[in-house]
């Protein structure tokens, strides 16, 4: 597979909002929408930081079937009343094709899961869509298959693509995941389309997250999707890897001096 040299290429989040410039964009929020108190808890927090886009699950596709696998609709319905409150954009996941309307009438951005990176009739009915598509990376797919996925969504005709980098599996068992920022700063060069990193997941420990956020950014990230959550002890889904929200002020501004140090802003 032929790939060919980056091109500016921008993804309009909103019409005052583009992800793939200059600034690098922050995406935050609880692994799972629990509760409508626990979601505007977090949308608050986000507001104040000057943050723009509320993350937070709906549909969770969770390894045990006996783990919580997520408030389905309701979620969305309460993603959506929190965000519009506070005047924030959405992302959340997708899981299957059937969803890809439901999810895209309360979602701003559309999330592809590691696990249907290649699940091509998925990819094709997102790509009929308008809405942006986060592409996560299979935790066991290399780059130029990643990259032929997001052809598979181009080819319905939506290139409002970002691929996130979210950790793939290696031999080391220390962490979740390996974050591979090998990968972020090859796409820069290769690839037109915009590129973040889900730190929470590429570490699985809360106390790592900093560290390859800051890693990402260095690489050459666009942005990054970050899990925080209120009592993360408490959380029903990633608990582990959740900043409190309480660190979400320190953690935008400590991204913000490495940003800054390669050029870059960070909202």
């Amino acid at each position: 597979m032929m790939i060919s040299r980056r091109k500016e290429f921008a993804v309009s989040i909103a019409p005052d909002l583009v992800l793939g410039g200059e600034a690098i964009l922050l995406m935050v929020g609880p692994c799972s929408v629990e509760s409508y108190a626990q979601t505007r808890s977090v949308a608050e927090a986000v507001t104040r930081a000057g943050i723009r886009v509320l993350r937070g699950g709906a549909f969770k596709p969770r390894t045990s079937p006996h783990s919580f696998q997520g408030m389905g609709k309701e979620g969305l319905e309460i993603l959506r009343d929190v965000a519009d409150e506070f005047g924030l954009l959405v992302i959340t996941e997708a899981l299957a094709v059937a969803q890809i309307p439901l999810v895209a009438e309360y979602a701003d951005i559309i999330q592809l899961g590691s696990r249907n990176m290649q699940h091509y009739p998925l990819l094709w009915a997102a790509g009929e869509t308008k809405k942006p598509i986060l592409l996560k990376r299979g935790f066991m797919s290399t780059v130029v298959e990643w990259l032929g996925a997001a052809e598979h969504i181009a080819s319905r005709g939506n290139e409002q693509i970002i691929l996130c980098e979210r950790g793939i599996r290696t031999f080391e068992t220390s962490s979740r995941n390996t974050l591979d920022t090998n990968s972020i700063a090859l796409l820069k060069l290769l690839n037109h389309y915009p590129v973040i990193a889900d730190p929470s997941h590429a570490t699985g420990r809360a106390d790592l997250v900093l560290p390859a956020a800051r890693a990402a950014v260095a690489a050459g990230a666009d942005g990054l999707l970050v899990e925080f959550h209120p009592e993360p002890e408490q959380a029903l889904s990633d608990g582990r890897q959740s900043l409190p929200l309480t660190k979400l002020r320190e953690f935008k501004d400590e991204v913000s001096h490495l940003a800054a140090a390669v050029g870059r802003s960070v909202i």
